[in-house]
């Protein structure tokens, strides 16, 4: 495996900020830009996936990492669910999430792929040389 030296040559920080400027990008329309409350969180989830593993990435150390993977793959779950949520409300088309949330469960699938990585991995991160 290649060395990685910055987040954003991480597939999955990649693929991550794509899903949020979709999120972004959906939730701008009317009526779902006036639904303030699922239009923010569904935001701040979005940017939540990208943003944990940017900095667990940046703390050097892998349990840390690890940690901060698991709360980005939290939340793709919790995006996830709003974007059903934002589906039944009729602001998102059914061919619209149907690409949203393969994605999403991809970024999920590879954040754990990831921390299985991280947890088998000899070493434990730059913290600790």
């Amino acid at each position: 495996m290649a060395k990685i030296e910055r987040f954003e040559d991480l597939q999955v920080w990649k693929l991550a900020f794509e899903i949020a400027n979709d999120v972004y990008d959906l939730s701008s329309r009317e009526p779902f830009s006036r639904d303030f409350a699922l239009r923010d969180q569904m935001r701040r989830s979005a940017i939540s996936v990208f943003s944990n593993i940017a900095e667990g990435f940046e703390r050097d150390g892998n349990k840390e990492f690890i940690n901060f993977l698991a709360i980005a793959k939290g939340s793709c779950g919790e995006l996830r669910t709003q974007i059903l949520f934002a589906n039944r409300r009729g602001y998102i088309t059914e061919q619209e999430i149907v690409g949203l949330l393969d994605r999403l469960r991809q970024a999920s699938n590879q954040i754990s792929g990831f921390q299985r990585y991280l947890r088998n991995n000899e070493f434990k991160g730059r913290k600790f040389v």
